[in-house]
């Protein structure tokens, strides 16, 4: 379980693909406070530690994972946003995050709003799957790259969000461009709440 309140961005150093799966090492500030078997979001994906070194660790993701998110799309050198597991004694700073990925979005638009930004993104859409709660409303939360943020203007297909200096220089928004591809976990009470209407 995890907040969406990004630590920091970690980098790749080294990919290994061995069959239908992707090994990834990534080095960052806080490596020698990991362990083997810890969980860690990346991009909002929730990924175990298998190994270890002084300086870096690896991760593993299996087709599934790479298929739904754009995990499959990193090269050496590549940000990704990270964010341990959250500790039950500690305050709830985003929302509730399972590091479930349900599908990726682009984005479309990137507007400067004197300090802050607003990025906005597109996402296939499907009525069915809306139906359960996967879709996006005005003032909820949602998940992008792991970052847990606040919807604005939502359509059917589209919604944008705020970026204030400090998220957009310590995760890796501040790499996002026209066309970048990005994770997407909607919220879960949302998901919850759709699931249940439909049996009433």
């Amino acid at each position: 379980m995890f907040s969406g309140i990004v630590e920091e961005y970690a980098v790749l150093t080294g990919l290994v693909k061995e069959q239908e799966n992707i090994h990834f090492t990534f080095k960052c500030s806080f490596v020698d406070e990991l362990k083997i078997d810890q969980s860690i979001s990346h991009n909002g994906v929730c990924l175990t530690v298998v190994a270890l070194t002084e300086e870096t660790y690896t991760v593993t993701a299996m087709k599934e994972t790479l298929e739904c998110s754009n995990l499959g799309t990193l090269v050496i050198g590549d940000k990704v946003n990270i964010e341990r597991s959250m500790m039950m004694n500690g305050r709830l700073d985003g929302h509730i995050v399972q590091g479930h990925v349900d599908q990726t979005a682009k984005c479309i638009a990137i507007d400067d709003a004197e300090g802050s930004w607003y990025f906005t993104f597109e996402y296939a859409f499907d009525k069915e799957m809306a139906k359960r709660g996967y879709l996006t409303v005005d003032k909820g939360s949602v998940t992008v790259n792991g970052v847990s943020l606040t919807v604005c203007n939502p359509t059917e297909n589209t919604f944008q969000v705020a970026i204030i200096p400090y998220t957009f220089e310590h995760t890796n928004f501040h790499t996002f461009k026209v066309d970048s591809i990005v994770n997407l976990e909607f919220d879960i009470i949302g998901k919850y709440l759709s699931r249940m209407a439909a049996y009433k």
